[in-house]
């Protein structure tokens, strides 16, 4: 058994790729899943060549090929794109004069109907040349979808307009369409159906064009993800340093990372000291202490001292790349989701291809004139063509997205909107998810004879000549209870703590308490420090002279909104759960601020989306809300992927919904706008279907003129749109709304948050 992916070209709908999946899945040993929207196919496969497999996706008129290594960084389809709004503007120009001359009679010069059929023919046999191709593709294989209504309707539009201005009354000079409210048969040779052709045609055009463009997305989180490696790397080689491509670095090669710089690939530390910020991959908020044995992973940052780092694994053998195998394995599993307007195209296409058959076999063989017969049959496949139908999803989608983006939620595609129906569980990260993300000072305790406001100072000065994040937390709060005092002899010893002269005192600062370093803790000071680190804390021993003087409590905070988004999301009948790579301490006490009760923590990336799929496995429908780029391969994983805005490229791309505020609210926000958002593109399927059900019987009894049979579909088009402006009044109830805390707000303040 092996799984291969294919990636499939030649796709027009989802029910091209339901196709090719039920096709595969008749070769015996082969389970198949195929993804319309990343164009991707999994295929797991017992003893069948990958060559059988790929001939049988040939045979039905796709394409197929195994992607090389360097296709998953690949730059998206955007030549796809470019291209088909250039065919939708060229349309968008030559359509908009065409139906107002076939509609404002006023308007209609002598020869207004030559120049129609001059501005229409190009967007009839080019601009709808994808569906005409699409339908000789399914025609071949004996399959109808969307498109061979689509084309069928604007040729045979075409055509017969054609046989009017040639051969019937349409062309002569001086012939008008008049505007009538009127039902009664007609021959149909004075009649031409060109803007219907051409309008029907850019109405589609538009819709595939958004479509084409939010595709485009598909690989942009792995592009995002690998973009975070390093370019280039300090090897050490003979003694000396020489900047190389990341490309040249070898398993066992020693390489230098100086502060502030991206750790080149995952490695043992051989020399050095310091700490390393790899919340990005592990969600950690803590900097990591790192020493020689250390091991370290690629993309993450060093943020103290120089490190000598032997490389052990490089290539498609980091963490950093096996997470963006993991991303691209979750979008690929994905289910397909079938537009509701392709599910019941499948019936509903076929039907009106014979009604229109039989419409014509009926008025030929009741004695009919033939052209008379043919204006009937001809009306069928035009009343029936979906213009309200096309505009049904695009408009909905662009009026919701568009007040999503007022409301800073940015929507990825409709296919989004189908999960956020039956999601019954959401997911929350909790660093930079549930907590700011960034250390802050949250209490203090001083020794005897000590005041607060003199420890905050002496020790926020000296902290602040680090670059430490748990420093720089202390310092802000040195700040904030006044200008801070110059500091000498500064020393750092990474792993022990920070030691200088302030004021005259010989200042020391650090987690670990050492004999030469820092003395060790009064009783009473012992016990607060034991308490404090139980609730999850980071606690920093301040001494001087000889003395501890106190201790200085620092946490990643709880957003002030995020028991109110915890709360609203109970309201809209979800379960949270807390997801984090934190340990359990840390996750219990910031669950309980908020109100969560199921936590999962102490988990790696692959960990995370192991708990996405067993929640799935137990029948729930998971949404997932991260920032990090540990969360990205949960993002993907997840039925409904949400990513924080104010977190990392990797975690937008990889989500489904992106929150530009860092907000949690923004989530319940965003759950009710797609939710409402989908509603609206199923009432505008339902009467766009309506329509054509209530019509097709008029236009098969001949009794449908073409001036009613225009002012009715643009009467639907209007009724389309108009629901669909609906959606911007979508509001966002408040109960309130708390203020922004000050970066350098109080301690008091801060633990009130």
């Amino acid at each position: 058994m092996s799984d291969v992916e294919l990636v499939i070209g030649g796709m027009t709908c989802a029910s091209c790729a339901a196709r090719i999946e039920k096709k595969l899945n008749r070769i015996g040993g082969v389970e198949a899943s195929v993804n319309y929207a990343t164009e991707k196919a999994l295929v797991t496969a017992t003893d069948v060549p990958t060559e059988d497999l790929i001939a049988t996706v040939e045979k039905m008129g796709y394409t197929a090929r195994v992607p090389a290594v360097e296709v998953a960084v690949a730059a998206p389809a955007d030549a796809e794109v470019l291209a088909l709004r250039t065919r939708l503007l060229v349309s968008v120009v030559l359509t908009v004069p065409v139906v107002v001359l076939a509609m404002v009679p006023a308007f209609q010069f002598d020869y207004w109907q030559w120049a129609s059929l001059v501005l229409a023919a190009p967007v009839i046999v080019w601009g709808a040349l994808p569906f005409h191709r699409a339908t000789w593709l399914n025609l071949r294989h004996g399959a109808a979808t969307m498109d061979t209504l689509i084309s069928m309707g604007t040729t045979a539009a075409f055509a017969w307009s054609l046989y009017a201005l040639f051969l019937g009354t349409a062309g002569v000079p001086g012939m008008e369409h008049p505007f009538r409210l009127t039902v009664e048969a007609s021959d149909g040779s004075g009649n031409i159906y060109l803007e219907v052709a051409a309008g029907v045609t850019t109405f589609i055009l538009a819709g595939r064009y958004f479509e084409a463009r939010a595709k485009s997305r598909a690989g942009s989180a792995l592009r995002a993800l690998l973009s975070l490696g390093v370019k280039d790397v300090a090897v050490l080689r003979g003694g000396l340093e020489t900047r190389v491509a990341i490309e040249r670095l070898a398993v066992g090669d020693r390489f230098v990372v100086r502060p502030g710089e991206k750790i080149a690939t995952d490695g043992i530390v051989e020399e050095g000291a310091s700490a390393v910020d790899a919340s990005m991959l592990t969600g950690e908020s803590l900097p990591i202490e790192v020493s020689a044995g250390s091991q370290v992973v690629g993309a993450t940052v060093n943020v103290g001292g120089r490190l000598v780092v032997t490389a052990t694994r490089i290539g498609a053998d980091t963490q950093l790349a096996q997470m963006a195998r993991l991303v691209e394995q979750a979008q690929t599993g994905k289910a397909a989701v079938q537009r509701l307007a392709d599910r019941v195209s499948a019936v509903f296409v076929p039907v009106v291809i014979v009604l229109a058959f039989g419409t014509l076999g009926f008025w030929l063989g009741g004695g009919a004139d033939p052209s008379a017969a043919f204006t009937a049959a001809v009306a069928v496949l035009i009343i029936a063509c979906p213009c309200a139908l096309g505009l049904a999803t695009p408009t909905a989608l662009l009026v919701g997205t568009g007040r999503g983006a007022q409301l800073g939620i940015l929507i990825k595609g409709p296919e989004v909107l189908e999960s956020t129906r039956r999601v019954d569980t959401v997911v929350l990260d909790k660093t930079g998810t549930l907590t700011t993300g960034r250390m802050s000072l949250v209490d203090a305790a001083v020794a005897d004879g000590v005041g607060e406001e003199q420890l905050l100072r002496l020790a926020g000065a000296l902290e602040d000549a680090s670059e430490h994040p748990i420093a720089r937390a202390v310092a802000d709060a040195g700040r904030a209870v006044g200008p801070l005092p110059p500091v000498t002899d500064f020393v750092a010893l990474e792993g022990l703590g920070v030691r200088g002269t302030v004021e005259g005192h010989l200042v020391a600062a650090g987690r670990v308490v050492d004999d030469e370093w820092l003395p060790a803790l009064p009783e009473s000071l012992a016990e607060t420090k034991a308490a404090s680190e139980a609730q999850g804390r980071t606690v920093i021993t301040v001494a001087w002279d000889g003395s501890v003087r106190g201790l200085l409590m620092v946490a990643d905070t709880v957003k002030p909104t995020s028991a109110e988004a915890v709360a609203r999301l109970r309201a809209l009948g979800l379960t949270p759960v807390m997801l984090t790579g934190d340990n359990e301490t840390v996750a219990r006490s910031v669950a309980a601020q908020v109100g969560i009760d199921e936590v999962i923590a102490g988990v790696l990336p692959a960990g995370k989306v192991e708990a996405i799929e067993q929640l799935q496995s137990a029948g729930r429908v998971v949404a997932m809300v991260g920032d990090g780029v540990n969360d990205a391969p949960a993002l993907a994983q997840a039925d409904l992927g949400l990513a924080m805005g104010t977190g990392t490229d990797v975690a937008i791309e990889a989500s489904d919904l992106t929150l530009v505020r860092g907000d949690l609210r923004a989530a319940v926000d965003a759950i009710r706008l797609s939710r409402r958002t989908l509603a609206v593109i199923k009432g505008n399927l339902f009467w766009a279907f309506a329509y054509n059900v209530a019509a097709i019987p008029l236009a098969a009894a001949g009794l449908l003129n073409p001036m009613l049979a225009g002012l009715t579909m643009a009467a639907s088009s209007v009724f389309v749109v108009t629901n669909s402006l609906r959606l911007r009044r979508f509001t966002v109830p408040r109960d309130e709304t708390p203020a922004t805390p000050d970066p350098v707000a109080t301690r008091q303040e801060l633990q009130a948050a």
